[in-house]
């Protein structure tokens, strides 16, 4: 289940206070628990995925999910496999802990691990949110936020596009704020 971090160094686990929190931005957070994750144990736990298991994970996953792809008009997923060894996660890594925008919401859900994500209050506050397996998030176009895994470096999600290009960071040079690393 996830976890906010708040600016005063409060941590919040209940779901409703933390999207009491996060709704001024729009974020929507819940989590489900669809039981698609016994379907396929030994895939959830390996790091190293074929094409073939990737896709099989996606449509089985999107089989219980098709309402969010209705309900958003998401045009295609894919399944976002971080691990120790991926290939180039260092630039991935990179690429999104630093603040940005995108020009499209950027929604993903957990199968497996935990991924932090940091956000910027309208009132300028800083917060991060804790995110593991069976957590939903959806975070709308031109919020500023990052992403991370956390040091376990593992996470297995389905991301939902509904454009090309609109996952594309738009750096904001907002810097972090130190007194937020307690989460992960």
């Amino acid at each position: 289940m996830a976890t906010l971090l708040l600016d005063d160094g409060t941590v919040e686990s209940d779901l409703g206070e933390i999207s009491r929190e996060l709704s001024p931005l729009g974020i929507y957070l819940k989590h489900y628990d669809p039981g698609t994750s016994l379907l396929f144990p030994n895939l959830i736990e390996q790091d190293v995925l074929t094409d073939s298991e990737k896709r099989f994970i996606v449509e089985l996953h999107n089989g219980v999910f098709e309402f969010l792809q209705r309900e958003n008009g998401y045009v295609w997923c894919d399944l976002l496999n971080l691990h120790p060894g991926s290939f180039n996660l260092e630039t991935l890594i990179a690429a999104y802990n630093r603040y940005h925008t995108h020009t499209a919401a950027e929604p993903l859900y957990i199968l497996a691990g935990e991924m932090i994500f940091g956000f910027i209050r309208p009132d300028g506050s800083q917060v991060h949110l804790l995110v593991q397996s069976q957590d939903y998030i959806y975070i709308p176009a031109g919020v500023e936020h990052w992403c991370s895994p956390t040091a376990l470096l593992h996470c297995k999600a389905v991301r939902y596009f509904s454009t090309a290009d609109g996952w594309v960071p738009n750096y904001t040079g907002t810097q972090l704020k130190d007194s937020l690393n307690k989460l992960g």
